[in-house]
């Protein structure tokens, strides 16, 4: 037996069903109350989050009387008066790290200091005693002054980050106390020479979250609530919204140096090198004009070997291609100073290179990069 419905009836049924009441599971997310995983882990750091004041004294250089325009006299007043002594202030973030009230902060914004004031989460302020920094790494370690001590921010794992990550910024961007942004993860181990900074030594965690002068040594935070990192630079002008920060696994290495000596020694070679793929190489060679003819394989070029360095007693020379350190593949120069960066003080490290057409095994014992303490 067939039955048939009318379309009256489809329309009736539609209609009750539409006039249900809504589920209080659904609705409960509708309700005040509720809030994104970003305030979860926000509260779980921003006790910890730190501003750092900083006061230094410098000297005022005099004006020549000779060189300043007699309409500018007014404004400057007469050659010889109102110079001497000037104190100059700074200001960044920072972040507790123990419950003994040590500060991880950049070593840019401690930077030659007579006077550290840490204003607290709750507003106290304490003063703050600079025990080391490691201009290589752009990173510092300040002891707060006192006996109750602030809450400490819990530590994460830069090295289980992906690229698409929650990331989000922590500190006192143009002295506005507790601020945050949030953005991603956008690119791992991006080195700090691409920047422009040849006297650093560190792969950096970009990010898109926003990062403004006074973020500097404040955490970036992970959507669990865990410090990934210490923010550190942001490019300004053209494609201005790029941040980056110092990976907190490096920050904790520091930070244990810091902590112990005062300081942070850096193994070095005395090298200058470049990278160099086949297809460079190649290129290279192809050049009638060429002076000398380069393997066509991966590695890190020798360009130039400092005097009196390690390299140079080791016997490294110009135009030497490293392919590895100890059992490690070199690809590029980053590979091999990772490798310097893990080696021990005057310990012999094996490196094999090639020389022309010879492939030869060279023993170098890398020294204190000098000039940093």
């Amino acid at each position: 037996m067939v039955t048939f419905v009318s379309l009256q009836g489809i329309v009736a049924a539609l209609l009750l069903i539409l006039l249900q009441p809504m589920p209080v599971r659904a609705a409960s997310a509708a309700l005040p109350g509720s809030h994104s995983f970003v305030a979860d882990a926000v509260r779980d750091v921003a006790p910890a989050v730190v501003r750092i004041d900083t006061e230094r004294v410098v000297e005022r250089q005099p004006f020549d009387p000779n060189l300043i325009d007699p309409l500018l006299r007014d404004l400057l007043g007469e050659p010889g008066y109102g110079y001497g002594p000037e104190r100059q202030r700074g200001q960044g973030s920072g972040v507790v790290i123990d419950r003994q009230g040590l500060v991880l902060t950049n070593a840019h914004v401690v930077d030659q200091v007579d006077a550290v004031n840490v204003t607290l989460a709750n507003g106290d302020q304490r003063d703050g005693e600079v025990i080391g920094r490691d201009p290589v790494t752009d990173l510092a370690l300040v002891r707060l002054k006192g006996t109750a001590m602030p809450p400490s921010a819990r530590l994460g794992d830069s090295e289980a980050l992906e690229v698409g990550d929650w990331a989000i910024a922590l500190g006192t961007p143009y002295g506005l106390e507790r601020t945050v942004t949030l953005g991603i993860v956008s690119s791992l181990h991006r080195n700090i020479s691409s920047l422009g900074f040849s006297d650093k030594r560190l792969d950096l965690i970009q990010t898109d979250a926003a990062i403004n002068p006074g973020n500097s040594g404040g955490p970036l935070v992970s959507a669990e609530g865990r410090v990934i990192g210490i923010n550190t630079l942001v490019r300004s002008g053209p494609g201005a919204g790029l941040g980056f920060a110092i990976p907190i696994n490096l920050a904790r290495r520091v930070a244990d140096q810091l902590q112990v000596s005062g300081e942070v020694v850096h193994p070095y070679l005395g090298v200058q090198l470049i990278a160099l793929t086949a297809r460079i190489a190649r290129e290279h060679n192809q050049d009638p004009n060429a002076l000398v003819e380069l393997p066509e394989r991966a590695g890190a070029l020798v360009q130039s070997v400092l005097p009196d360095s390690p390299a140079q007693k080791a016997g490294l020379r110009r135009g030497d291609l490293v392919i590895q350190a100890g059992d490690v593949p070199i690809g590029d120069p980053q590979d091999l100073l990772k490798q310097v960066d893990r080696a021990e003080i005057n310990q012999p490290l094996s490196l094999s290179i090639i020389r022309g057409e010879k492939d030869l095994e060279v023993s170098v014992k890398p020294e204190p990069l000098p000039g940093m303490s």
